[in-house]
């Protein structure tokens, strides 16, 4: 007989709310023709809704559209393509999907856009820093990522460098959790993302994944990314499209260090990775 768990924290998510009580799986569904892992794949917003009811089954219990990718060397894409590529699969999406919807941008004008058609997360990499963000994601009500992100994809991974990365890139969240504050986002709708993969080498993301708990202590949800990126490469030497068994292998870590929500593209294998992991913390299900 399995055991009920306990009902945690919620995260209001609009039409929406999410217990963050067990680490939560995002499954990741980029509309852009570029993404590093499975660019041009979900262009068409049938073909989206058709890949997010499916994530959907596997297990996920949001998922993370992007219009606009963010791997390394990527070129900036102008507002209104962003919101062409994007808006049709939101329409979709968050009318049909029976869990939350985040979006992944830094414009405010797709934000607010986003909003407007039911998303329940605002997913920024750029820890709202862009003119005009942190204004409209205080009128939006949703909660907010916060990422760190060293430079901007183009030039990231060009010559990254730290003192400490842990320390700076924590004062950094901290600052923006104050900048958000002060704008009138209340830390009830605030989640943190060290940025795995955006400005940081190797050695610098094995770093953040083994003192994640500095970012857990803070109090505030930690949400990670690290599905099949080059920190998974460098050390299982595996091309993006071969690296489930080291991706799963550092959500595990990442959860079992106080993370609770990990975005990913392989959502079954992940899920029942969590599932495990929730069930170790939690003490089990009864024989």
């Amino acid at each position: 007989m399995e055991r009920q768990a306990e009902q945690g924290p919620l995260l209001d998510c609009g039409r929406h709310q999410l217990d963050l009580s067990a680490p939560r799986v995002m499954g990741i569904l980029n509309v852009t023709p570029d993404s590093f892992s499975d660019g041009g794949n979900f262009l068409r917003p049938e073909t989206a809704l058709q890949r997010a009811r499916k994530m959907v089954d596997e297990g996920a219990d949001i998922i993370d559209v992007g219009g606009e990718s963010t791997r390394p060397g990527a070129i900036p894409v102008p507002l209104a393509e962003e919101l062409r590529r994007i808006m049709p699969v939101l329409e979709v999406l968050c009318p049909q999907l029976p869990v939350p919807v985040s979006v992944d941008t830094s414009k405010p004008e797709v934000m607010r856009a986003a909003a407007q058609v039911g998303v329940g997360l605002l997913n920024d990499i750029n820890g709202l820093r862009a003119d005009g963000a942190l204004e409209a994601a205080a009128e939006t009500g949703l909660p907010v990522c916060l990422m760190h992100m060293l430079g901007k994809p183009q030039t990231m991974q060009d010559d990254p460098r730290y003192g400490n990365v842990t320390q700076e890139i924590l004062e950094f969240l901290m600052q923006r959790v104050a900048a958000c504050e002060a704008a009138g986002i209340g830390r009830q709708r605030l989640l943190l993302d060290p940025g795995f993969g955006f400005g940081k080498r190797s050695v610098h993301n094995y770093q953040l994944l083994r003192e994640l708990d500095q970012f857990v202590a803070t109090g505030l949800p930690v949400l990670v990314g690290m599905s099949r990126k080059g920190m998974v490469g460098q050390a299982t030497n595996k091309p993006a499209a071969e690296r489930l068994h080291g991706s799963v292998a550092a959500a595990v870590m990442a959860a079992t260090f106080g993370a609770r929500i990990i975005r990913v593209h392989d959502v079954a294998a992940t899920r029942e990775a969590m599932d495990f992991v929730a069930a170790v913390l939690s003490g089990g299900v009864a024989d």
